[in-house]
């Protein structure tokens, strides 16, 4: 009994006897007795080259399929883009692929992932189906990021978008560092004064980080600066009895400003500012703050009124020492007072004989006589 078998153009056959390969058929009609042991494979060569159940090492020999064959292999430390007519077609992973290279042109690009940042090149003309098999980190523009690999510190990353490989074989860490301008706030310390007493203090700092490498590199950064800050407040404020620390609670500010910026190297940030918000006094402090103040203020009042009084009573005292000796001046103060009490009169009746004039110097001499009587 005769096999026919008939392979087209976009075809090819693969000849076995007995279950072991032969060579590859081209398109034609091939013919075979059924029992020669021989058998075809037919392979449409639009598709990946793969014959069930066997390795592609079994054809490796063949030097004539070779040449309609494109054979890759991938390590495992490689990504390889499989490219078809110059369009991306997919991604391999390790392994060995082949493809029939008749109606298409195929083209590989082999991609070492032990490096796991994608290449420049390739990230200018990325395609999206890749994206799936990428991690895509983001530097926002008041960041910088650290990148590691391994735990090992590789380069600081300036703002823009980076993609790396995921499964890759070394890990990447990207640590973030915010350079905005930042507030540490200390708030409700119990400090004691040189003079033994306990008040609660309410302070304020802000920074801004200036070398990211050394920032990320401090455990606790946050918290480290927070106790190097009360420490300094501790210190400054053990030194200081109340009385002095109330009257130069504005340089405190200055005093621990300096302080920490001893501290910036170390910490990688720049301190911009610090100052006291509130300085909370225990309440019977408080009370005694506030009696001794309004003695103060009573005893400042008195003070000021015994002054008024005297500067008064001296100038009474010149007023009249001027008018005993100018008689002129005396009768004109006469005068001022009696144009005052006429303002106050509804009206003034004056009887007798002499105009209004000497009518009311009469008035003012007898009134003068009286006095001096």
């Amino acid at each position: 009994m005769i096999k026919t078998i008939v392979i087209k153009s976009d075809e090819r056959g693969l000849l076995f006897h007995k279950g072991s390969y032969i060579h590859h058929l081209k398109p034609g009609t091939y013919r075979y007795t059924s029992w020669s042991g021989n058998e075809v494979i037919v392979q449409e060569v639009t598709r990946p080259f793969a014959v069930p159940g066997k390795e592609l090492a079994l054809f490796r020999h063949d030097a004539e399929l070779g040449l309609e064959l494109a054979v890759v292999d991938v390590q495992d430390h490689e990504y390889v883009l499989h490219y078809e007519d110059g369009r991306f077609v997919s991604l391999l992973g390790a392994g060995s692929y082949a493809y029939w290279n008749v109606l298409k042109k195929h083209r590989f690009v082999h991609i070492d992932i032990r490096q796991p940042e994608l290449p420049s090149d390739l990230i200018a003309a990325l395609p999206q189906r890749l994206l799936p098999y990428c991690t895509v980190i983001e530097v926002a523009n008041h960041e910088r990021g650290l990148l590691h690999y391994n735990h090992v510190f590789q380069r600081e990353l300036a703002p823009g978008k980076y993609y790396f490989w995921k499964h890759a074989p070394v890990s990447v860490q990207v640590k973030m560092a915010d350079l905005r301008q930042q507030q540490l706030d200390l708030t409700g310390q119990e400090m004691m004064t040189e003079d033994k007493i306990t008040l609660r203090l309410n302070f304020v700092c802000q920074y801004q980080i200036v070398s990211p490498s050394k920032t990320l590199e401090i455990k606790g950064f946050d918290e480290q600066v927070y106790i190097t800050l009360q420490l300094i407040l501790r210190e400054y404020i053990g030194t200081m009895k109340l009385d002095d620390l109330l009257r130069v609670k504005q340089e405190i500010g200055a005093y621990v400003l300096s302080r920490l910026n001893e501290h910036s190297d170390r910490f990688g940030v720049r301190f911009a500012a610090a100052g006291v918000k509130d300085i909370i006094l225990p309440g019977e402090v408080k009370d005694i703050l506030n009696t001794v103040l309004l003695a103060e203020k009573r005893a400042q009042a008195n003070l000021i009124t015994r002054r008024e009084e005297t500067a008064s009573t001296r100038s009474l005292l010149n007023t009249a020492k001027l008018m005993e000796e100018n008689s002129t001046l005396y009768r004109l103060k006469e005068l001022e007072y009696l144009e005052k009490i006429c303002d106050r009169v509804g009206s003034i009746s004056l009887t007798g004989g002499g105009n209004l004039l000497e009518q009311l110097n009469a008035l003012v001499g007898v009134k003068k006589a009286g006095d001096h009587s």
